[in-house]
């Protein structure tokens, strides 16, 4: 460590009293306090539910990183959905501070959430504690309360939780120490009625241990489905390798709980991590965006997805969940292509069919932020999307030398770890992140989208994220500092060298974190990091 970085405890922070602090602070409180506010700040990893009795959502912890610091939070909003109105509930004796848990929520008593595990992090981002507490929220009388049973799961972080008629299904997670790290495959159940915990032990193969996955109840409410996700393991001293899973299994009761692999059909998403979950109307499965990597042993990049992709539980079938067009579009459209049915699903003609798959298409977009830096994001579009873009882009072009204007896509930039929740036949999408060099980018915009129309995605909360503060503290930046204050020549005016300096820095590819804490855990991350990039891929095990 240099002595002008951030670190200044010599010894290990005691995590466990840091948290006996803040807990302390919440104790203070005495009484529930509600607000009105502004829609929630930026943040990661958070749980985002909807409201078994009412037409709310409820958003609950999550984690911020501003390039130099972690902030954990605990803090409970309320969505009004037909007033579009946010309120804070301040309510005594909260969970502590935590991300990366899991909450569902239940009709019973009146409406509840329950929250299991999740980590919280020192605010350097050294260190993480995982929890294994169980809380329930009881939403009518605004009280929160621990659950302590025993037999619960280990403490972990990135697992999935999910409602399978009366119990609570927990499947896998990760958890790290300072040494070492591991990936779970278990799966636990916790019945609501007896208040109890109880590992099961499934016949047949299932899943590789993994964090991340996607985890969805099957109609019938008799067993999940998984999904994807990601784990990474040892490849060398110092060096991890991480694998991104696209395998699908089915988890089921009948007499017995037994896994089976499910061998899907249709147009399947491309491999990625990062992405989010939800169960939309009829039964259908929902993933949207996350973001692929292309690693080597030095370097990760990740491309990101704001594509959706629906898997239909009785025909065993993904589809991508295209938007349908206008009226004035359709009129357009007279090239033998069938339109979208109802859920999304296009059709192809006899002629599309027979032609040679199409790969994705890579589109680069550049933003400016306050400072003049030009920054560049790519985004992946999958190819039967690609396709009808620009089939629309063909006959937009024809519009216009006709004098009329296109009207503009309003859609989320592409994005990983965004909140998503379903309420009546509506998906709801909040915040996530995305990465432009050695810079992350936290978002807090707020979007829906009717998946029976899947016309067009409506802005309930706009952000700009290039007014977001991003702090970088780093050897060379302190340096400059003193040298700017003595006139030297390092940090002039002149832009075309500042210009430069900015290309070497993208070009060295190396995370403030990496300045901060060489071979460290990043503040974001489950894993040590060497570049940027890989200061997000941790984001994604959550």
């Amino acid at each position: 460590f240099t002595e002008n970085g951030p670190k200044k405890r010599k010894y290990p922070e005691d995590l466990e009293a840091l948290i006996a602090e803040f807990q302390l602070l919440d104790a203070k409180k005495t009484q529930v306090v509600e607000s009105t506010c502004p829609p929630p700040p930026p943040r990661l990893h958070a749980s985002l539910c909807a409201h078994p009795e009412k037409d709310e959502l409820i958003l609950f912890g999550g984690e911020y990183f501003n390039g130099k610091k972690t902030f954990l939070y605990n803090d409970l909003f309320f969505y009004n959905i037909k007033k579009n109105t946010w309120v804070k509930s301040e309510i005594p004796s909260p969970p502590p501070r935590r991300c990366a848990h899991q909450a569902v929520v239940v009709p019973q008593g009146g409406g509840q959430m329950w929250v299991f595990g999740g980590e919280f992090a020192s605010p350097d981002g050294e260190q993480f504690y995982h929890y294994k507490d169980l809380w329930v929220l009881h939403l009518n009388t605004h009280t929160w309360e621990q659950i302590k049973a025993p037999g619960a799961p280990s403490g972990r972080s990135g697992h999935r939780m999910v409602l399978s008629k009366r119990q609570l299904l927990v499947f896998g997670g990760f958890h790290e120490s300072a040494r070492d790290y591991i990936y779970y495959n278990d799966i636990y159940a916790f019945n609501l009625d007896t208040f109890t915990w109880s590992r099961l032990t499934p016949s047949g193969t299932g899943p590789l241990p993994r964090s991340a996955c996607q985890m969805t109840p099957t109609l019938d409410g008799t067993g999940v489905i998984i999904y994807g996700g990601y784990s990474k393991s040892r490849a060398k001293k110092d060096v991890d390798k991480g694998t991104i899973h696209s395998d699908m299994f089915l988890l089921k009761r009948e007499e017995k709980w037994s896994w089976t692999r499910v061998s899907s059909s249709g147009v399947k998403p491309p491999p990625r991590t990062g992405f989010s979950m939800g169960l939309g109307p009829t039964g259908r499965a929902l993933l949207f965006g996350g973001v692929c990597d292309e690693e080597d042993e030095e370097t990760l990049q990740g491309d990101f997805f704001n594509d959706l992709y629906l898997y239909d539980f009785t025909k065993n079938r993904w589809f991508p969940g295209q938007l349908k067009r206008g009226k004035s579009e359709k009129k357009k459209r007279r090239r033998g292509k069938k339109g979208v049915e109802e859920g999304g699903q296009m059709e192809e003609s006899p002629q599309e069919s027979s032609e040679e798959p199409q790969q994705p298409t890579e589109i680069v977009k550049e933003i400016v932020t306050e400072d003049g830096t030009v920054m560049t994001i790519k985004e992946v579009i999958p190819a039967a999307q690609a396709a009808a873009e620009e089939s629309e882009e063909e006959e937009e072009e024809e519009e216009e030398e006709e004098g009329a204007a296109a009207a503009p896509k309003v859609e989320p930039c592409p994005r990983s770890n965004a909140m998503v929740t379903v309420k009546h036949g509506k998906l709801y999408l909040y915040g996530g992140m995305f990465e432009v060099g050695d810079r992350q980018f936290t978002l807090n915009d707020f979007y829906c989208l009717d998946l029976q129309k899947l016309e067009q995605w409506e802005v309930l909360v706009q952000m700009d994220p290039k007014t977001q503060e991003w702090l970088e503290e780093s050897e060379s930046e302190d340096e400059g500092d003193e040298e700017e204050a003595k006139g030297g020549e390092d940090d002039d005016d002149d832009d075309d060298e500042e210009s430069s300096e900015e290309e070497s820095d993208e070009e060295e590819g190396k995370c403030s974190n990496y300045l901060m804490w060489p071979n460290s855990r990043c503040a974001t991350t489950a894993a040590y990091c060497r570049t940027a990039s890989e200061t997000t891929r941790q984001v994604y095990e959550r």
